[in-house]
């Protein structure tokens, strides 16, 4: 095998803008290893033949050969060169499908936020040394030079910003900024539609005020996000959870059965785009149809877009808004996860209900500060921002691979695991049997932080589930601690 020429494959395409060369040649021939053109066992290209074909230096030769081997598709063997090798997790199954047939059960919520603030007074009274129950990046893959530089700026041009009153609505320029990226996900809106809040989870309580009291009855994904279920219990509202798919989103078909056998949800709760704590992405058609179900019932939409600019690719996925003709829809999203989780600034716009959330916003908790928001306008409104998009979608699927990786080759043989197109978690199935509440406390007697999937739902059923995150880079330190979680979860499973 070792004789064997190096594959012929064709030229890699032209750099996108910011993208290092080494990983433009390393994607090259990462996409001919998963369409079959490389197989297992294949010998790659040598550093020359790689310098020569591609007309690169040695020092990026050698950094794409070993960032493909660090990802897990080489493996280099001592004086043979680079091998394609077969990942485990092509062969790990994926997680499995919702029970669509098993009766529905409106639940109080009555105990749920006493189980999550358990779940996080444990995490911050015993700080783990690798955290990776929350759902955010690694600070220092934000721009954190860039936004420093445009809060100093916006400080300068208005000395009185901090001691001025804020303005009701918002920031008028942050709201135009945002007016104008709405576009990219479909939706047509002008500044006077959007309305500031504390990031997504603000969003979703005005939303909830506005179509519903206590006692009402919420139609939610499930598994679903555990701030979610808090702000339910919060309001006295009843959920129903609604079976998801960890691939397609939310069943259509078992929502509409549940909106004619209960015959009083007063409001669905989706989040169409990398759903958390699922990861999956909704098609278009399935979001077409959602939407148009919700329109002939009358029932209110509350989408959570917190996510959908950390998909893969260079074009966000549509937002269920797009289909929305009558304003039944409620779009809020989040610069939490995206831009700066410190900055705490999400929005929304409201169809139908505009004027009385923007009512509610004032009654509650008044407007936002202003400098965040004119920092991150500042620097949302230039080309920066779409650069730093791609770098951290790059970044992102890149730590998500190798994570799945390590989670393949280290947890039991029975683990599913389905690696999302985007985002910043990893939804793992463990064998039945086994707690995700148990594995939470040893693991966190380790030092390791992980979010049990019994947090996800009012019921038991996701108890054998973790959600982990995968916003941080995949350091050596990292990989010793997934592969300790598969110890750990190994002996719990014994």
């Amino acid at each position: 095998m070792d004789m064997q020429p190096p594959p012929l494959v064709t030229e890699p395409a032209p750099a996108s803008a910011g993208q290092p060369i080494y990983r433009r040649l390393a994607e090259h021939y990462l996409s001919a290893i998963q369409t079959g053109t490389l197989a297992a066992g294949d010998r790659m290209p040598s550093v020359r033949d790689l310098m020569r074909q591609h007309h690169v230096s040695l020092s990026t030769a050698l950094q794409s050969l070993r960032h493909l081997e660090e990802g897990g598709w080489l493996e280099a063997r001592p004086r043979s060169g680079y091998f394609v090798r077969q990942p485990r997790r092509a062969v790990i199954r994926p997680v499995g499908e919702p029970n669509i047939s098993a009766p529905l059960d409106p639940a109080q919520y009555v105990g749920i936020h006493e189980q999550v603030s358990e779940f996080i007074a444990r995490r911050h009274l015993k700080a783990p040394t690798i955290d990776l129950s929350g759902m955010s990046c690694s600070p220092e893959l934000y721009a954190v030079d860039a936004l420093k530089n445009a809060a100093i700026k916006a400080l300068r041009e208005q000395p009185t910003l901090l001691t001025s009153p804020m303005p009701i609505n918002g920031n008028v320029h942050f709201r135009q900024v945002v007016a104008r990226r709405a576009l990219n996900a479909g939706i047509r809106i002008s500044a006077d539609d959007v309305v500031v809040t504390h990031g997504c989870i603000e969003a979703l309580n005005l939303a909830l005020r506005a179509v519903a009291q206590a006692g009402d009855t919420i139609a939610v994904e499930s598994p679903t996000y555990f701030g979610l279920l808090q702000t339910l219990e919060s309001l006295g509202m009843r959920a129903l959870e609604i079976p998801t798919s960890p691939h397609t989103g939310i069943s259509i078909e078992a929502l509409e059965l549940a909106m004619q056998t209960y015959g009083n949800i007063k409001a669905v709760v989706v989040v169409p785009t990398l759903q958390n704590p699922l990861g999956c992405i909704m098609t278009d058609s399935h979001k077409e149809r959602l939407v148009n179900l919700c329109e002939r019932q009358g029932v209110p939409l509350i989408e959570d877009d917190a996510y959908s600019e950390l998909a893969d690719g260079d074009v966000a996925p549509s937002a269920a808004k797009v289909w929305d003709k009558s304003g039944n829809v409620i779009y809020c999203a989040s610069l939490n996860k995206v831009l700066a989780p410190g900055m705490r600034l999400g929005w929304m716009t409201c169809g139908k209900w505009n004027d009385r959330v923007k009512m509610l916003k004032f009654a509650y908790t008044r407007a936002n500060e202003e400098w965040t928001q004119i920092t991150a306008a500042n620097y949302m409104g230039s080309p920066a921002y779409d650069r730093h998009l791609r770098r951290l979608r790059s970044t992102l699927k890149d730590q998500r691979e190798q994570m799945g990786e390590a989670i393949a080759e280290y947890f039991p043989d029975d683990t599913r695991l389905s690696v999302p197109n985007g985002g910043v978690g990893l939804w793992v199935e463990l064998p039945r049997g086994l707690s995700s509440k148990a594995v939470f406390s040893a693991a966190l007697d380790d030092g390791i932080g992980v979010s049990p999937g019994v947090i996800f739902s009012n019921s038991d059923r996701f108890d054998h589930y973790l959600r982990l995150c995968c916003g941080k880079p995949f350091t050596r330190e990292l990989d010793q601690a997934l592969r300790r979680l598969g110890v750990i979860t190994g002996q719990l499973l014994g």
